[in-house]
């Protein structure tokens, strides 16, 4: 790998731990300040609201801006989104902003590799990509859970800056005044990206422009005999994972009598597994083998379901990381497969904001269903049955798709399978 590539990776883990811990640190103020409870399955549709918003634009901006600025530019937006939190904003509009940063921060991370890295190398690329981000997960998670935790938090709050008053008072307050500076870090990283040779895009003139040009990728994407199933199987994959973080700390409550910081560490062991399977998978798959792993998310769903049955800890967290490895193996190589056919055919940042727009509207609608369910009294159990149905229905008519694609436009997709096998930039 280029050196370069180590400092994406650097820059990425930080940001990530900061987003997972926040997430914590955001539930548990949600809790001390009683809002309603229909507010915490609503922190994950307010973080993607802006990768929906905004998705015609970043991907353009991404292009158009060398990648390592866009990403100083949205972690410093991250911090703007603490700040608010910890200055007494609400925490739904405060993590949308943050949300905001993400969602300028993604196609600027994904779309570097693609300029920086040859094909033959993007399926290992993904794996560390994935792999790291899920070990920046679980420690951002356990982080945040041991952050607004009793322990951790008194020494926090025992801490005076000299000459001031900050005003932190409570337990999720010091662990957010803690996340900002994991976010500088990670900002500090972004400074030492290098510039890739790929020509940046300019950008259209006017918002018709970007939306028309947004929509045409959109449509070409989905249009694509490999995109549609790439993209459809990670938009559904990273749909169920976005909630799935909020419904295990619900389920954690219901089923084992979990606190917040304990059911963090829970949280972190389904990371666990989607590491292994991330790391296994880019060291086993090709980049012409990618859709060899859709009959895994059948399974995936199956299994979800099999977690309403689990009423004990030691059999929660090895079933939660085989659950967790099924789905890493399963989005690494359709992740780069995506990655491939959107960088060929409109280039990297603009096929990173159209993944991102269809994944993070999944992740909003399905939210709003999650949110939905919890306001008019639905169980965890009841929502964790209903979105293991959903994985391993929608799966299973993917699976469906692309037999009839392999049959219909079999030259058109053996064409396809060889530009992937190739190893030219």
């Amino acid at each position: 790998m280029k050196k370069g590539f180590y400092t994406i990776m650097s820059a990425q883990f930080f940001s990530s731990l900061a987003d997972n811990a926040l997430l914590v640190a955001a539930i548990e103020l949600l809790k001390t300040s009683g809002a309603p409870a229909w507010n915490i399955p609503a922190l994950s549709p307010m973080f993607a609201l802006f990768y929906v918003i905004l998705a015609p634009f970043l991907g353009a901006f991404a292009d158009a801006v060398p990648k390592g600025r866009v990403m100083f530019i949205a972690n410093a937006i991250k911090i703007v989104g603490c700040l608010m939190m910890l200055f007494g904003a609400h925490p739904l509009v405060s993590y949308a902003v943050v949300g905001l940063g993400a969602a300028a921060y993604s196609p600027a991370k994904y779309g570097i590799l693609t300029e920086l890295l040859p094909n033959s190398q993007l399926v290992k690329a993904n794996g560390w990509v994935e792999g790291l981000t899920i070990m920046s997960v679980i420690l951002g998670l356990v982080l945040g859970g041991q952050l607004v935790g009793h322990t951790l938090s008194k020494y926090l709050l025992a801490f005076d800056m000299p000459l001031m008053d900050t005003g932190i008072a409570t337990a999720p307050e010091a662990a957010i005044s803690v996340i900002v500076f994991l976010f500088i870090i990670a900002a500090l990283f972004n400074l030492r990206i290098p510039r890739t040779d790929a020509p940046l895009q300019p950008v259209a003139h006017s918002v018709a422009g970007l939306v028309r040009d947004f929509s045409n990728c959109n449509a070409r994407l989905w249009t694509d005999k490999l995109g549609q199933i790439s993209l459809s199987t990670t938009t559904l994959f990273w749909g169920i994972l976005g909630n799935l973080r909020v419904i295990v700390f619900a389920w954690a409550a219901a089923a084992l009598g979990y606190s917040t910081t304990q059911a963090s560490s829970l949280v972190g062991v389904i990371a666990i597994g989607t590491a292994v399977g991330a790391i296994v998978a880019s060291m086993r798959m090709r980049l012409d083998q990618a859709t060899k792993v859709i009959a895994l998310g059948i399974i995936m769903g199956v299994l979800m379901i099999g977690l309403v049955f689990i009423t004990n800890v030691w059999i929660a967290a090895p079933f939660l990381i085989f659950l967790g490895a099924i789905g890493g193996f399963l989005v690494v190589p359709m992740n780069a497969l995506l990655q491939h056919r959107g960088a060929n055919l409109m280039g990297a940042g603009r096929s990173i904001a159209v993944q991102n727009f269809n994944e993070q509207a999944c992740i909003l609608g399905l939210g709003a269903f999650l949110t939905g369910m919890t306001k008019f009294g639905l169980t965890a159990f009841t929502t964790i049955t209903v979105f293991g149905l959903v994985v391993a229905g929608t799966m299973w008519m993917i699976r469906r798709w692309h037999a009839s694609n392999c049959v219909v436009h079999k030259d058109e997709i053996d064409r396809l399978l060889a530009i992937a096998r190739s190893d030219k930039h």
